[in-house]
């Protein structure tokens, strides 16, 4: 199953006993920050988690899947994510 925004909605909604607008604001809320920090180029670290990281991918040679034409990459930025080693040992142990 995949998590999905109406998922983490409805979690933070019971969780909390938060209303249904309280919950779908507060994660607006979230994402947003989230998405001006990684936009300034900024890290985000949450502890116990992982990491976000903005990487600068320079222009580098590519090719056209469909066509097999050869073409070059614009230099664009990527999000990354790292994760933490208590998530990992997390996951590997089930």
């Amino acid at each position: 199953m995949t998590l999905t925004k109406a998922n983490v909605v409805e979690t933070i909604c019971v969780e909390n006993e938060f209303s249904k607008n309280q919950s779908i604001e507060t994660f607006e809320i979230l994402l947003e920050v989230i998405k001006q920090t990684l936009e300034s180029g900024e890290h985000i670290l949450i502890s116990g988690f992982g990491k976000f990281c903005v990487k600068h991918k320079k222009e580098r040679k590519g090719r056209n899947p469909a066509t097999g034409e050869d073409m070059m990459l614009t230099p664009r930025k990527v999000v990354i994510f790292r994760c933490s080693s208590q998530l990992k040992d997390k996951i590997n142990a089930k």
